[in-house]
């Protein structure tokens, strides 16, 4: 009980993370205006999500209508509300790494014995996840798994979205809050379901257990059934078995109780509940717990869940506040003149000196040396890591240039070795998309190390 607890409360903290840093609201301002005016491709390229179908090839292999439906659901793709829900792992919260999921079925009524064809979205393996990118794509069954290279190219059984198209799908985005159960927690209607008598409810563990029935149902219908077992995943060797019974003719009002509790081999072969419908929405949970302000969610999500709920002022980058530091028993001041962060109280002869000083190995001024350690190891260094790590590169670049100035030139350090980090990533996701890579990353002698000039310009580092 208390590991499942902890790991409710890691999820939360998990969750605030990506709200912090994974979609930006500057990405969020240029996919939606894309968007709005139809430009898709254009939403896509905002939202870092790489395309990689062609709709004129799309109607010759599979005729006109097909191509149709898919075109309409491009045009209503919100990717940045995809990026906002894909499927996140631990610690960081990066993009589960080395994953198919559907976003769209489409069965091909001229051809019965065919495959359903599938608009699907794919994340890198973890070595090529350079700028958290996503890619769209159409997987037609086992014939595309032999040419694919991405390792797996099948849809994933747990996470799918083919369910859940208010996750992604703009027109739909509104269902969120009846299908996260918004209403039934915060009426406190919610069913206790107990696992091997355990008095702690799954609903305090996180788990959607008040839509469990409805969504299994769902699931059963999605493969032409109305009733049948549903296993439901809470751990890597743990499963639940839900028999599904309908009520009437209405689906939504069907009722489930847990036949067993099994462990991961004793449920092969059963239909997975995803963990879209699994789990209580992230959001919503955040929103109980008072972890994230209404502001700092996505407009659609908030739209959904908190309707008329007044919006938190953002506070004031901390990046931009002005800096003093203790220099030979007082207070000095240091900011940024001409784009570069400089000693304010100290007049330019003095700070040639001291400079000269430094160089022949003395001790400069501790303005200086404050200036120094901004360049090598800045005060918001986390905050940095933590952007280029989600691909938010010009957020990252943008704390640098409020910091030290956008004419800084970067001494060699730890700022510079994220930045240069960042870059030499990006090559190598690029290659996996050339296809330069086969199956995992170039090999590189144990010794090697990415070549370093003495000072470099910051965003250089990011764009060479």
């Amino acid at each position: 009980m208390r590991s499942l607890a902890a790991t409710a409360d890691s999820r939360i903290s998990l969750w605030r993370r990506v709200r912090e840093y994974a979609v930006p609201p500057s990405m969020i301002e240029t996919a939606t205006a894309r968007r709005h005016v139809g430009d898709w491709a254009g939403a896509c390229a905002a939202a870092r999500v790489d395309v990689d179908l062609d709709l004129r090839a799309v109607a010759r292999c599979h005729g006109r209508e097909l191509a149709a439906r898919l075109r309409a659901d491009l045009r209503h793709l919100a990717p940045d509300l995809l990026r906002w829900h894909m499927p996140r792992i631990a610690p960081d919260g990066l993009l589960r790494p080395g994953l198919t999921v559907s976003l769209a079925r489409y069965d091909r009524a001229e051809h019965d014995d065919a495959e359903p064809v599938h608009l699907v979205a794919r994340t890198p393996p973890a070595w090529a996840d350079a700028g958290q990118r996503i890619s769209l794509a159409l997987w037609v069954g086992s014939r595309d798994e032999g040419g694919c290279p991405h390792p797996h190219p099948r849809p994933d059984r747990r996470f799918r979205l083919d369910l859940h198209r208010h996750l992604w799908d703009a027109r739909r985005a509104d269902e969120l809050r009846g299908r996260s159960g918004a209403q039934e927690l915060a009426s406190g209607n919610a069913a206790a379901m107990r696992l091997d008598s355990s008095w702690v409810t799954l609903r305090d563990w996180g788990y959607a257990v008040h839509r469990w029935a409805a969504e299994a149902a769902l699931l059963l219908r999605a493969s032409g059934r109305t009733s049948g077992a549903v296993a439901v995943r809470l751990g890597p060797r743990r499963r639940l078995v839900l028999d599904v019974v309908p009520a009437g003719t209405d689906l939504r009002s069907s009722a489930a109780r847990i036949i067993r509790a099994s462990r991961a081999g004793g449920v092969a072969g059963l239909p997975v509940l995803p963990d879209a419908a699994a789990w209580i929405a992230p959001d919503l949970e955040l929103l109980r717990r008072g972890r994230i302000e209404v502001d700092r969610l996505h407009p659609l999500v908030a739209a959904a869940l908190a309707a008329g709920h007044p919006a938190t002022p953002a506070s004031p980058d901390p990046a931009a506040s002005s800096r003093l530091v203790a220099c030979r028993g007082a207070w000095h001041r240091i900011g940024l003149v001409n784009g570069v962060l400089t000693p304010l109280d100290h007049d330019p002869a003095e700070i040639r000196r001291e400079e000269l000083l430094a160089a022949l190995t003395g001790t400069p001024l501790p303005c200086l040396r404050a200036i120094d350690e901004a360049h090598r190891r800045p005060e918001f260094l986390p905050d940095i890591r933590a952007r280029l790590d989600h691909g938010d590169t010009a957020g990252a670049l943008a704390i640098v240039e409020a910091l030290l100035g956008p004419n800084a030139l970067l001494p060699s350090g730890e700022l510079r070795e994220e930045l240069e980090n960042a870059a030499l990533r990006r090559i190598t996701y690029g290659l996996f998309r050339a296809g330069l890579t086969g199956q995992g990353p170039a090999p590189c002698p144990r010794d090697w190390q990415p070549k370093r000039d003495r000072r470099s310009h910051p965003r250089h580092a990011i764009a060479r």
